[in-house]
């Protein structure tokens, strides 16, 4: 099944992050790089504004905490490390130096999800989200591509408190025709439908929510699919108005089951309008053998097969 045709040629996030992250450091002094050895800053933040660029080397731990020193004196850190690394390996950091007070640091987490699958397990970040959204007044973004990038961090900039910006490693193709709008905390719908809602997040899951849409669209049902980008603050409105709309949910995310975004829409909908809901998620072990990102996911079961037979079975319960 192919894609649909989505708008602009894909563009390389980490390149698209990058050019964003030095436009404002040349308008606000403030703004500090972090680096953890993760490649390219070094060439482009680091070339340009060496005196708000420190290479810490791979040590997160240490990273968060001199990200908080700074927080606390004023400055605007960002700290760039990889998905998996920003939760697990520097969480107590994380939860007690930055948000225990709600500093205004950036966690930069690239290759999130399965992105670096071919790296091995050891970087796979399928709990990361889980970690995030427990932790209170952290604001948690994960834009659908390339195009969300920019508005993303211009957004997250203005934030007082502590954030944590989730990437994907390569380039994918857009889901938005030109730049789109960005409001934190607010979900947007990329095509209207009266039967069923699919609500996917990230570049992966946004792009099968709509191979599956128009997959559903041929067995003649009328799919609305809603990408969520910022997950903590939860647009639980506009979660709640899909649910009473269609009366029937499919979340799709590029993580675990637990914890994520599927957790987060069955809190809202369960608590106010409770409706049959599925959740297409990575299941069970991820393959051993070495695979690209999209066969990655689809092995371990985020695909847009499952998500049209996800949908399929939530209509029929709707309607016993």
């Amino acid at each position: 099944m192919t894609a649909p045709a989505t708008g602009p040629e894909p563009a390389d996030p980490r390149r698209v992050y990058r050019d964003a992250l030095l436009d404002l450091a040349a308008v606000d002094e403030r703004v500090i790089c972090l680096d953890s050895d993760t490649g390219g800053l070094e060439s482009t933040f680091g070339a340009r504004f060496p005196d708000q660029y420190v290479n810490v080397g791979i040590a997160e731990a240490n990273m968060f905490g001199i990200a908080a020193g700074l927080a606390s004196r004023g400055y605007r850190p960002y700290a760039h490390t990889m998905a998996a690394f920003a939760t697990l390996r520097a969480a107590e950091q994380l939860k007690a130096d930055i948000v225990g007070h709600r500093l205004p640091v950036r966690i930069v987490a690239t290759h999130g999800g399965l992105s670096a699958a071919h790296f091995g397990s050891s970087h796979y970040a399928l709990e990361d989200l889980a970690v995030t959204r427990a932790l209170m007044d952290l604001a948690v973004v994960v834009p659908a591509d390339a195009a969300e990038i920019e508005p993303a961090v211009r957004a997250l900039h203005a934030v007082d408190g502590p954030a944590y910006l989730r990437l994907g490693r390569s380039a994918t193709p857009s889901v938005h025709g030109g730049r789109p709008p960005f409001r934190l905390g607010r979900a947007g719908r990329l095509r209207p439908g009266t039967d069923v809602t699919v609500i996917a997040m990230g570049p992966q899951p946004v792009l099968m929510a709509l191979e599956a849409a128009e997959a559903l669209a041929d067995d003649g049902v009328s799919c609305q699919v809603i990408q969520v980008h910022t997950l903590s603050p939860l647009d639980s409105r506009a979660v709640l108005a899909a649910a009473r709309t269609t009366g029937a949910l499919v979340t799709v995310e590029e993580h675990r089951p637990r914890g994520g975004l599927g957790d987060a829409v069955a809190e809202a909908v369960g608590a106010h309008c409770p409706v049959p809901h599925r959740r297409v998620a990575v299941n069970g072990p991820v393959g051993t053998v070495v695979r690209d990102h999209r066969e990655a996911l689809e092995e371990s079961g985020v695909s847009a097969a499952a998500i049209r037979a996800a949908a399929t079975q939530v209509i029929k319960i709707g309607k016993r």
